[in-house]
């Protein structure tokens, strides 16, 4: 299948799928979460395909968050379809896909990009790479499980920090805090990720598959339904309006808390 921003090369059982939208720093729209979902479905099918890396093109960017010049006008309403459209198609789905899912960090991992990695089994990161949530600095709320994910990676001291400041943390915090597994050298970042693919395969694929079941099964789904209910909520709000109009307008926003 021809995809328009992704590519996907499959190899001795690895399949290595990279975002590529480089002039958006591998920015999260639509059709890119579609094509994913379309790609990680196939593959999870293919009997010959034992793991799954997810990387980003270029050297700057993993993804650096969602593309919000998309939602910037969206109600409540829609603000809520989003996020769970989004969670249904591609972050809970990656979470609970039955092939190990390996996210290959290689630059900003940002909102919804950090999302997407904390959404794969486990991580690994260049020594550039840089990760946040920055969604409260827009007005909104992490909305792509975000909410959930940090705390069970990193606590939820850590998380509540990184969630209401906005900031971004390196490589080596989020070596030491467990929201990464490992990190690397930038070129030896996809070897490293191959190299560890290359030790989960000679393992049984049906007892990974009934692994992954067994660990997602320890942590609950109604966090999940209350983020998407909040990330909607947010859409609806002049602070959400004032946060949207001032990133794209490249300004500080004047929040008012309404």
């Amino acid at each position: 299948m021809d995809y328009q921003n992704i590519i996907v090369d499959t190899e001795d059982h690895i399949s290595v799928v990279t975002v590529n939208r480089p002039d958006k720093l591998n920015a999260l729209n639509r059709k890119t979460i579609e094509e994913l979902h379309e790609a990680l479905k196939s593959l999870d099918q293919d009997e010959q395909v034992r793991a799954i890396i997810i990387t980003g093109s270029g050297t700057k960017a993993f993804v650096a968050g969602a593309d919000i010049a998309e939602f910037s006008d969206f109600s409540a309403a829609e603000g809520k379809q989003l996020a769970a459209k989004g969670q249904r198609l591609l972050f809970d789905f990656i979470e609970n896909l039955s092939t190990p899912v390996i996210a290959a960090i290689n630059g900003f991992a940002l909102g919804g990009g950090l999302e997407l990695a904390m959404a794969c089994h486990f991580r690994v990161a260049s020594d550039n790479a840089r990760m946040g949530l920055p969604e409260v600095s827009l007005g909104v709320i992490p909305g792509y499980g975000g909410t959930q994910r940090l705390p069970q990676l990193v606590g939820k001291g850590r998380a509540m920090e990184m969630i209401m400041t906005g900031g971004m943390i390196g490589t080596e915090q989020a070596h030491l805090s467990g929201l990464i597994n490992h990190m690397v050298a930038q070129e030896q970042l996809i070897p490293l990720c191959k190299e560890i693919a290359s030790k989960i395969i000679k393992n049984s694929p049906k007892a990974i598959a009934s692994a992954i079941d067994a660990v997602n099964a320890g942590f609950g789904k109604k966090g999940y339904e209350k983020e998407i209910e909040n990330f909607g909520a947010s859409f609806g709000t002049e602070d959400f309006k004032e946060g949207t109009t001032a990133f794209l307008q490249k300004r500080k926003p004047e929040f008012t808390g309404k």
